[in-house]
């Protein structure tokens, strides 16, 4: 059961993903901000799309639902605690709840803060995890519609999957994120490496994410926030700085 994961740059800086498996042949898109570069990525690889999977609102986030539907059919789920401002969706998800691609499935975690009804999808088999605007490398997304309490427990739940995780969340945030981190942890040495290598790559125009769990754990200070005060205090040092 292979899992391909194919990156699609779109807008200012999100990443739409693309997922393929081998096996079935069934292929998936996660967060699709846009239609047209989604589809015909799929079109040159050979996939057809047949599920859209989200994991909030926001307009960046399902903005390409209605086009990708209506070019391929493909089935919609996302947060049934946002039901209504899902374009097309047809599998409203909750906690506990499991979608599937091909033979490997993706289990449901409800991680509010960022939206009240932000979702995640956690394929334990293929050691991945689809975190949206929730995790972030080396940040976390802004507490638009929760608190810094429902992020810190976010954070904790998703810093106990298994270290090798591959995160993919949903934008190029890392250089911005990683310049705060090197602020809140200054003498943090595996934080200073990690900003050189992410210098190194955005000055090549490549991307940095996918991240890890056992990454973050080293030098995310959101995930390394001792408690819900430090948390808050952090993300609202970061907000200042933007991002």
């Amino acid at each position: 059961m292979a899992l391909e994961v194919v990156r699609i740059p779109v807008l200012d800086d999100n990443y739409v993903w693309l997922l393929h498996e081998s096996e079935s042949g069934d292929t998936v898109v996660v967060d699709p901000s846009v239609a047209e570069p989604v589809l015909a990525e799929a079109a040159a690889r050979g996939w057809t799309i047949g599920q859209i999977w989200n994991t909030h609102w926001h307009g960046d986030h399902v903005g390409g639902n209605a086009a990708i539907k209506a070019a391929t059919g493909a089935r919609v789920s996302g947060p049934a605690a946002e039901a209504d401002a899902i374009p097309g969706l047809d599998v409203p998800l909750a906690e506990g709840d499991r979608v599937a691609i091909g033979a490997l499935k993706a289990e449901v975690f409800e991680v509010p803060a960022h939206t009240a009804g932000h979702i995640a999808f956690h394929l334990p088999e293929a050691e991945a995890a689809f975190v949206g605007d929730t995790l972030f490398a080396m940040g976390c997304g802004r507490l638009f519609e929760g608190t810094p309490e429902q992020m810190f427990a976010n954070m904790r739940r998703l810093a106990a999957l298994p270290g090798e995780t591959r995160v993919y969340c949903a934008h190029e945030y890392t250089q911005s994120n990683g310049r705060y981190a090197l602020v809140a942890e200054p003498d943090n040495a595996a934080l200073r490496d990690r900003m050189a290598e992410v210098d190194r790559l955005r000055a090549a125009g490549e991307a940095t994410v996918p991240t890890t769990i056992a990454l973050e754990r080293a030098t995310n200070p959101f995930m390394r926030a001792a408690d819900v005060a430090e948390l808050a205090a952090r993300r609202a040092a970061k907000d200042v700085l933007r991002g």
